[in-house]
């Protein structure tokens, strides 16, 4: 789910530029530093910086891929001394494949359309039924209750942003990287002494974890809070949260010569070429700030644009590396980038560009720079090696968290096929690595999601409904069938997988929620205003960004990220004013009963909130502190609004929307479920996408922990005949 769209974070502003390097002396600290510190980072609201050297890299993985291969038969003697007999599994492989976004009442029609035969015949095999998704129903708040088992307040992630209870600004949920403060200094140069923090905020424990405890190898691909990966007996692809390589959760780039007008609103930086009818632009592109400087200038890389003005094409060549030819509107592949900070010392990144225009004016843009997976600037995957080796398996892949660019397309300098080429690519990156993976699994479970189905809902939905506001905005119509054809190519992938499926195996087709429509937004701050629970700065109109207008002397209540309001309540935040306890909860009372049913007068009285949710009456566990006071729950068409999201609290409380991203799934949960395949009957009516982790323990015969809410989907004892058994003995 890739809603961090709405909350892009602005990049820190660039440092001038450095002298040149003492080479000599800084190449051997360099050296030593690449066995010491693999990755430095840093992610907050702002850029990032993210520092490593290609060189220790390889050379690392190289030795670790040695040592793992002499250490193992010493590895499997220990494990099985030290985990005793293996317990009794109902399976041999459990396969679990994840469609984000995946929606029940479309899936519904294109099944009774005979559209997906591939999912008809996995329910026939066994079972088809909703998913109850979590409060709220976002990627990161259920792909984790997925992997857990148990609810946000036992897992402590309720949204993509919380907020810093001492500044109000926004953080991720789900990671923690700090800066390096210790330097070894020579001269204007310094050398980092120790890594930085980086920490997955994700508690409880995955069930691919508790599986490897017991010697149950899993692998998990691409499976959303996952960064930095988990440490356990399996392999791992982190994704959702991984940074690009400013650090960022996306920054494009526009190379251009048109004036500016105005700055991006989301994840975009904007430069300027000179002059507008050149044939040939010099130019740098920026990379991540040098941390071997005092000033911590930006790495850059020369790149060279020579236009053929004639023949609508142009030649981009960036460093000394990759050198490319491009017609207007074709998108290149993976293109390597090289920043070298120091002798020795090199970041490495991947990106794909695209000429928009060649005329009066000349455009080039630039994706956001991925890690490049052959030599990661960070650690994404576990074992560390592991995405060096789907990177030589399949080639090369994004490694962007929220790697499709819907920022781009959102701000219109990338159209629908460009965006659509960019998604369907990805998905082939991730058809490749999970079958690879699939093929190589004896025993043991597999875990990966697929992205495609919420990006291209939330980009696309506008073509399901006419009279969307955001069709005048966006009025293209080349891919009016994007959703339907994506849904037919995931009813491939099915196919695929169960043309390889073997005695004993269980195969699981889930989504995390459903989708609907984001016709309005609804900016909680105005409303808040307008109700007397929020106040400006004299002064301030709120059109302030991340909260900057608030008078927090007079606020009692505020909205941050995609789906909860805060109560300011003194002692908790830094400048709280209403008393925890009893005036806590009558304030939330209030607020829940004003507006829940809160309707849109301007669209006939329609409501736009059906419920807000008093989260400590949802569920109860160690982090409850950490949740949001209040959940809401949108109607369908409704969201949060774009500026609410970013912490305004300025202008109308409900304004249509007119992006391209014109679908959602923040919105009451009930109204979203997801979908739930399995190629055996289950013994549960109703299953919830968190019941999949005990489910996984039991069937290979461990017992889930106590602190699990969740309940396995099937009872206890040997399962219903194998579907899968009569095909194998056939072969």
């Amino acid at each position: 789910m890739a809603h961090t769209a709405s909350v892009a974070l602005p990049l820190k502003p660039r440092r001038a530029s450095a002298p040149k390097l003492h080479a000599a002396a800084l190449a051997a600290l360099a050296l030593a530093l690449g066995w010491a510190l693999p990755a430095q980072a840093y992610v907050g609201p702002g850029a990032g910086f993210a520092l490593a050297s290609s060189f220790a890299v390889v050379f690392v993985t190289i030795v670790l891929a040695i040592f793992a291969i002499l250490a193992y038969p010493f590895r499997v003697a220990w494990r099985r001394l030290r985990r005793g007999k293996p317990p009794q599994a109902r399976v041999k492989r459990l396969i679990v494949v994840g469609f984000d976004g995946q929606d029940t009442r479309l899936t519904d029609r294109f099944l009774a359309e005979g559209k997906l035969p591939n999912f008809k015949k996995l329910a026939e095999l066994g079972c088809y039924r909703p998913l109850a998704s979590t409060y709220p129903s976002l990627s990161p708040v259920a792909w984790s209750s997925f992997s857990t088992g148990t609810h946000p307040a036992k897992h402590n992630i309720f949204d993509f942003l919380d907020r810093d209870r001492r500044t109000y600004l926004p953080m991720l949920s789900s990671t923690r990287i700090g800066e390096v403060r210790r330097f070894f200094r020579l001269g204007k140069w310094r050398i980092p002494r120790d890594k930085p923090e980086l920490t997955l905020l994700r508690r409880s424990t995955p069930f691919w974890t508790l599986l490897g405890q017991k010697g149950i190898w899993s692998t998990v691909l691409r499976v959303p809070i996952t960064f930095p990966p988990d440490r356990f007996y399996g392999a791992e692809l982190s994704a959702m949260c991984v940074p690009d390589l400013l650090g960022t959760q996306g920054t494009f780039l526009l190379f251009t010569t048109r004036p500016a007008s105005g700055k991006f609103k989301e994840g975009g930086i904007r430069v300027a070429l000179e002059p507008p009818g050149a044939e040939r632009f010099e130019t740098r592109l920026e990379g991540p700030e040098n941390l071997f400087l005092e000033d911590r200038p930006p790495l850059s890389t020369a790149m060279s644009l020579t236009v053929d003005r004639a023949a609508k094409k142009a030649t981009i060549a960036i460093g000394s590396e990759e050198t490319v030819t491009l017609a207007v509107g074709e998108l290149s592949g993976w293109l390597s980038v090289l920043f070298k900070a120091a002798p020795g010392v090199t970041v490495r990144g991947i990106t794909r560009v695209q000429v928009t225009e060649i005329g009066e004016h000349f455009s080039l843009y630039v994706a956001p720079i991925n890690l490049d997976p052959e030599g990661p600037a960070m650690p994404i995957s576990h074992p560390s090696y592991y995405a060096t080796y789907l990177a030589k398996k399949i080639g090369p892949f994004a490694t962007l968290g929220l790697a499709e660019d819907t920022w781009s397309l959102n701000e219109k300098v990338v159209d629908d096929g460009t965006f659509l080429k960019q998604t369907l690519d990805i998905d082939d990156e991730r058809q490749r690595m999970f079958f690879a993976s699939l093929d190589q699994l004896k025993k043991g479970s597999l875990v990966c999601v697929f992205d495609a189905t919420d990006r291209i809902q939330h980009m696309f939905w506008r073509y399901l409904e006419k009279d969307h506001p955001a069709h005048s905005a966006n009025p293209q119509t080349e891919h009016a069938n994007a959703i339907e054809e994506l849904y037919r190519r995931n009813d491939e992938v099915v196919g695929k997988v169960l043309a390889k499926m073997r005695r004993g195996d269980l195969l699981m087709v889930i989504s995390d929620h459903g989708f609907t429509s984001f016709r309005r937004g609804v900016n909680l701050n105005a409303w808040l205003l307008a109700n007397g629970y929020l106040a400006l700065k004299e002064g301030c109109d709120g059109s302030g960004e991340w909260l900057a207008d608030i008078d927090w002397s007079r606020t009692r209540a505020y909205g941050v990220g995609l789906a909860g309001m805060f109560l300011n309540v003194r002692g908790r935040e830094a400048q709280g004013i209403v008393e925890p306890g009893r005036e806590a909860a009558a304030l939330k009372a209030e607020i829940l009963a004003k507006m829940s049913g809160l309707k849109d007068t301007e669209k006939g009285g329609e409501v736009g909130i059906r419920e807000v949710f008093d989260t400590a009456k949802l569920y109860s566990g160690p982090y409850l502190e950490n949740a949001p006071d209040l959940i809401v729950g949108y109607n369908h068409g409704y969201r949060v609004s774009w500026d609410s999201a970013t912490g305004m609290a300025s202008g109308a409380v409900f304004e249509d929307n007119l992006k391209a991203w014109s679908g959602d799934h923040c919105v009451d949960p009930r109204i979203v479920p997801g979908v739930f395949f399995c190629s055996h009957k289950i013994d549960v009516d109703q299953p919830a996408l968190m019941d999949v982790a005990p489910t996984a323990l039991t069937l290979f015969g461990l017992e889930p922990p106590a602190h699990m809410d969740a309940r396995p989907l099937f009872k206890a004892g040997p399962l219903a005949a194998d579907p899968f058994a009569r095909k194998a003995k056939a072969a």
